[in-house]
């Protein structure tokens, strides 16, 4: 990864600025005693081993796949405020929700989220009536402190030029509310960044095989790199179990005993093709409790999503037909049917919600996050909403201030002492970076395309320009990886030496958007695959 700091970092060679060999890793990983072993590479962990990093903490994240690999690429990529939890008069929850969405997309990561406007569509015979749209949209704008603008009602004719597909019959009217979007992965990507920049270090695909106990006390574990085989050993003081739908599978390591903690809960999404420009995002009510968005995403459209419980393996987890068809069906209430056409489908995926365990329908229930302490004193966090992740690591971190015997308490920096708003890295305005790199890219060469320089800008923020600087060195990583796609091979590059990619799903499904655009051809693996074994 590039230097961000001053200073040599865990994890990273202080020379040149890539990310270290994996044998080097597991070999620091196996040699030292850390302060606090994560286990799981989700947002939840993620955020938390950042903010132990600054609060002082030696610390390890470990992850059996890529980092955000699961769960926490499988979202519906919004940053919001939860307007359905005004349903349950969740004031508070809503406001705080605000209150992160805000900080992140405006002083955390500004060039990795932009403002998305909602258009609420008001049906004859729909669930709720305009006035209590209208009303729940301006207190929801009023509960973000009127940032986005003061929610409002508007024409259906108003409505259907911002988003030509609208299907305006019987269309009533359309509530107005802003939010913000993201594109999950680079967002969790470059949280670990920021983690390793503080001081951890990090591996991906490494599996935990099992758990190290020392009197009884879980004291670190066992692990198998699953890209060669080696097995290795970390030793920590604490762990902490943030492994998402499998949290637990690793409980019943420390404890064959322990009982259920959560439940399940299935997302899926398809992204289509769009047929005509989208200006505006999609939030249509189903029913008194459930929204189904249509969102422009990735110059895709994004649609979905269901809300089910799940209960086979977490690994297992993918769309199927009927969620096809009832995400198709549900998005019908809205848009015109020439744009959910099967053949415009050029991707879907499927997510777990982790809820804590109990009885109800996993629609209703709270996206609250749950930290417990096993009987070998393994900490395990679950749960919680993308907006929150910064809240959720804050929040493990005061768990970990507070435990009995303060294991940890005494090395580490009060949370409340930690600035309140670090930026990640390559913060920059996305609208400068792309003007910088299509005014000269940091290079010699060829003009770089404007909507390359768009995507870099908005997805790597002022790191685009390390990229730019790859592409100058050597003309062939200037080219597009497909011709559909704005991503060039330098990105390929960069991903490998940077940012941990170690397979062509890692660079395809989550440091590019090349799968979700249906792109990801035999051809381009072939290629993608050569270039991380440096063949090419």
């Amino acid at each position: 990864m590039t230097t961000l700091h001053s200073g040599p970092t865990h994890g990273a060679r202080p020379d040149d600025g890539s990310t270290a060999s994996r044998a080097e890793t597991r070999e620091r990983l196996s040699k030292a005693t850390y302060d606090l072993l994560v286990i799981g590479g989700g947002i939840l962990g993620i955020s938390t081993a950042w903010h132990a990093a600054q609060s002082g903490l030696r610390v390890a994240l470990v992850d059996a796949g890529d980092f955000a690999g699961a769960t926490s690429s499988a979202s519906s990529k919004l940053l919001h405020g939860g307007l359905r939890y005004l349903q349950t008069g969740a004031v508070k929850l809503v406001a705080e929700n605000h209150f992160e969405r805000r900080a992140v997309s405006r002083d955390v990561a500004p060039h990795l989220s932009n403002p998305l406007t909602f258009y609420l569509p008001v049906y004859k015979g729909g669930p709720h009536g305009a006035a209590k749209l209208g009303a729940g949209v301006f207190a929801y704008s009023a509960l973000s402190a009127f940032g986005d603008g003061v929610g409002h009602v508007i024409s259906p004719a108003r409505a259907a030029k911002d988003v030509p597909e609208l299907r305006t019959d019987n269309l009533k009217a359309v509530a107005v509310y802003g939010d913000d979007q993201m594109n999950d992965s680079r967002m969790a990507l470059m949280t670990v960044r920021a983690a390793v920049a503080s001081g951890a270090t990090v591996l991906n695909h490494a599996e935990v095989t099992g758990l190290r106990f020392t009197h009884g006390r879980v004291t670190g574990a066992e692990l198998r790199d699953r890209m060669d085989g080696t097995e290795f050993g970390v030793d920590a003081r604490l762990v902490l179990n943030a492994t998402g739908p499998w949290v637990d599978h690793l409980r019943k390591l420390e404890d064959p005993n322990s009982a259920p903690s959560i439940r399940l809960s299935k997302g899926a999404h398809l992204v289509l093709k769009r047929t005509s420009p989208w200006n505006a995002a999609l939030a249509t009510p189903i029913d008194k409790y459930r929204i189904t968005f249509a969102l422009p995403w990735e110059d895709q459209l994004l649609l979905g999503t269901t809300d089910e419980e799940y209960e086979g393996d977490p690994a297992d987890v993918a769309v199927n037909e009927r969620d096809v068809t009832q995400i198709l069906d549900e998005a019908a209430f809205s848009i015109r049917d020439q744009q959910l056409s099967r053949d415009l489908i050029t991707y879907s995926f499927a997510g777990l919600r982790v809820l804590p365990g109990g009885p109800g329908d996993t629609s209703k229930a709270k996206r609250e996050t749950v930290v417990t302490e096993g009987r070998g004193g393994m900490l395990s966090v679950a749960g919680g909403k993308w907006t929150t992740f910064r809240h959720i690591g804050r929040t493990v971190m005061n768990k970990l201030a507070s435990l009995p015997g303060h294991p940890l308490g005494e090395d580490m920096e009060p949370i409340s002492e930690l600035p309140k708003k670090l930026p990640l890295p390559g913060i920059a305005n996305p609208n400068a970076v792309a003007h910088r790199l299509l005014v000269d890219g940091g290079t010699p060469g060829p003009r770089m395309a404007p909507e390359t320089a768009r995507h870099l800008a908005t997805h790597y923020g002022s790191l685009s320009f390390d990229i730019a600087r790859l592409a100058a060195d050597d003309p062939a990583l200037a080219e597009r990886i497909h011709p559909d796609a704005p991503e060039i091979w330098a990105q390929v590059v960069y991903a490998r030496d940077h940012e941990w990619a170690e397979t062509a799903d890692d660079v395809l499904r989550r440091r590019t958007t090349l799968t979700i655009r249906g792109l990801a051809t035999d051809d381009v693996r072939e290629k993608v695959e050569r270039v991380l074994r440096r063949e090419a």
